[in-house]
């Protein structure tokens, strides 16, 4: 279990209260890496959603050539949650994490966090919408990639 204060650091907590904040320390972990440490791999079963709290995160995915080249996808900085598909189904991971300086995270369970959403709709809204935060601010930066790609 971590504590209540490091939960109450972040906006993407903002909204639950102190019980629901409880149940979500309970299924969570800190957890630290050092530069270049893979977090986990695009087409693994996404079993945390993590929350950046020091460090950046790079994310990458293979490229659809086969060609063996990852294609870099974006960015994680701290306050910023990734291993969204965690919490959408399929729960298979879409991109590669490596850790692009050494970082220090907040990991939490899937499956017990999916559980708490699910027993409490409030804190099940609060979580997705702030996932879907997330998925909308990745796919406007893939969209300005593309724009200057193609520019």
């Amino acid at each position: 279990m971590i504590s209540l204060e490091l939960l109450r650091r972040y906006p993407f907590f903002a909204g639950l209260d102190e019980a629901e904040l409880k149940a979500i320390a309970m299924v969570s972990e800190e957890v630290r890496a050092p530069a270049g440490a893979i977090l986990f791999e695009e087409g693994q079963t996404a079993d945390a959603l993590f929350l950046l709290l020091s460090g950046s995160v790079d994310l990458s995915f293979n490229s659809p050539l086969g060609n063996g080249f990852q294609i870099h996808i974006g960015e994680i900085n701290p306050g910023e949650p990734f291993a969204i598909s965690a919490l959408i189904p399929p729960h298979m991971l879409t991109h590669t994490a490596r850790a692009g300086n050494a970082i220090h995270a907040l990991k939490i369970a899937a499956i017990p966090l999916r559980a708490i959403c699910e027993r409490d709709a409030r804190v099940g809204y609060v979580v997705m919408h702030k996932v879907a935060q997330a998925a909308m601010e990745r796919l406007h930066f893939t969209r300005v990639q593309l724009a200057a790609a193609r520019a």
